[in-house]
């Protein structure tokens, strides 16, 4: 048996199938967990029985797709899932986007759509993950901590991939989807605000990788109208997010907030404007809550509504009580690169 052989058997039998190496263009491995199809039903009760959008790629319904088990590291222009790495940091959302894309067909920036579900998959399952969220411990469970991989100011950074205890893992056993929650941000594909408007690429079409053009001038970009169906970015009556009264708010009128700084809330004090109902769309993609004041453990929700910004998700080391599953964050352009943001490649059969 060879070694890919070796490796691909252990971690099959260690995780119980549930996860697996796959191998990219050069033969090399990385470790996903196999994340199979589900109902937004089975996410949150009274919506829909049909499947996640996460689950629906250039109009093929997937049986599954695998998120990267760990954040992503780079080399030879690649990215890799492997477990006690430092996180690779620093890099914009293109530069995310292309070391994804250049392991082969089927891998990409892992997709907003794969983040919530996966994201309302832990809440209904009781499994909110913890994390490195404050300087290599966890904020609410202080006796968690990760191995350090680096420093911040004297005090610990980031924290090796997967070096942390089962409960920083999506399902809270040692087969899930590690440091969800804090450690380095995570940029996320297939989403986007523009001037306050929430835009989208339909479905799940974001993990056909290179195949879908992104960029910020794309024609595959959609506007979401208050029903729930997908239009023409600029068209009248399109859902966007507002800043009133201290709180984001989802509305389909004019937004009056227009000034180029972030602002951000817990999600669940999102409100709705006069007379408008969330589609179920928004409440699939983490764009309103599917239960206004409910328990998402102090998750916020952050944005600018000046030009185009792209999603990062999950949070970092030091932002607390504030990081987790449901932390999105729309303030940076694609151009940025911090320090405190990686992202992850997951995969499709394509």
């Amino acid at each position: 048996m060879g070694n890919y052989d070796q490796m691909a058997a252990a971690v099959s039998e260690l995780s119980g199938g549930k996860n697996v190496v796959l191998l990219d263009d050069i033969g090399m491995p990385s470790i996903y967990v196999r994340i199979p199809k589900g109902k937004n039903s089975e996410l949150v009760s009274g919506l829909s029985d049909n499947v996640h959008y996460a689950f629906n790629v250039d109009s093929v319904e997937k049986a599954a797709f695998y998120y990267s088990k760990y954040q992503n590291i780079i080399v030879n222009e690649r990215a890799y899932s492997l477990g006690h790495r430092d996180p690779a940091n620093s890099i914009n959302w293109d530069a995310a986007r292309k070391a994804c894309e250049n392991k082969g067909a089927g891998f990409h920036l892992a997709t907003m759509a794969e983040w919530a579900y996966i994201a309302l998959w832990c809440r209904k399952n009781g499994t909110m993950p913890h994390g490195n969220n404050n300087y290599g411990k966890d904020s609410a469970y202080t006796h968690e901590h990760g191995e350090e991989s680096s420093k911040d100011s004297g005090k610990t950074g980031r924290c090796f991939t997967g070096s942390g205890p089962v409960t920083w893992n999506h399902n809270h056993h040692g087969d899930g989807i590690c440091d969800l929650n804090g450690n380095v941000w995570e940029w996320n594909a297939g989403m986007r605000l523009v001037d306050g408007e929430i835009q989208i690429i339909p479905y799940n079409n974001a993990a056909m990788g290179s195949k879908c053009d992104m960029s910020a001038s794309s024609t595959l970009w959609k506007a979401i109208k208050a029903d729930g169906s997908l239009v023409e970015p600029g068209t009248a009556g399109t859902l966007k997010w507002d800043w009133v009264s201290g709180k984001i708010q989802l509305t389909s009128g004019a937004i009056t907030y227009k000034t180029d700084s972030g602002v951000g809330r817990q999600y669940k004090d999102m409100t709705l404007a006069s007379g408008l109902t969330a589609p179920e769309i928004a409440k699939m993609l983490l764009l309103y809550p599917d239960e206004p004041n409910g328990d998402y453990a102090g998750d916020y929700h952050w944005f600018n509504p000046v030009g185009e910004r792209l999603p990062i998700c999950g949070g970092s080391w030091y932002d607390g009580a504030s990081a987790g599953v449901f932390y999105l964050n729309l303030d940076d352009p694609r151009s940025h690169a911090g320090w405190d943001i990686g992202f992850r490649s997951a995969f499709v059969d394509l």
